[in-house]
């Protein structure tokens, strides 16, 4: 798995000029799935997204996780995280998985945010064209990726 994490102000997903859903501080979360994913990935990467100390104390120092702050997280599908921009001009997907897989592992990245927040989260719609709006904080956006563990 890969993603992509936002700090926000706030954030949107539209839908066919429907907001589908919003968050008002915290995280966007853009997740990207590979077949070679598995429960031991969501496990580690719920655990690392919420551990992450990228929000500010009282002194304006980024030491407290989302937990501490009670922010909210966004949720969206996005495959062309794994983009492979090696050969060309035009992007290959290859490695992105197919929907019949990476839907139940989006789900199940969900579902164990949601356990672990004790609330829900927000998300986009999975395969659909969303246009995605937010207010990134600082701006600190921050890329991991669950093979690499960097």
């Amino acid at each position: 798995m890969r993603v992509v994490i936002q700090r926000c102000k706030n954030a949107q997903v539209t839908i066919n000029n429907v907001a589908v859903s919003s968050v008002q501080g915290g995280m966007v979360v853009l997740l990207a799935v590979e077949d070679t994913d598995t429960q031991a990935d969501i496990d580690w990467l719920t655990g690392k997204i919420v551990g992450l100390r990228i929000f500010d104390d009282e002194n304006s120092v980024m030491n407290l996780n989302i937990l501490q702050t009670g922010g909210d997280i966004m949720v969206v599908s996005q495959f062309t995280l794994f983009a492979s921009t090696k050969k060309g001009n035009r992007p290959s997907y290859l490695r992105s998985s197919k929907p019949d897989f990476a839907l139940p592992m989006y789900e199940r990245f969900v579902a164990s945010l949601q356990k672990v927040l004790g609330k829900p989260v927000a998300t986009g719609r999975f395969g659909a064209d969303m246009q995605v709006s937010l207010c990134n904080d600082g701006p600190v956006t921050i890329i991991i990726d669950t093979k690499l563990k960097e």
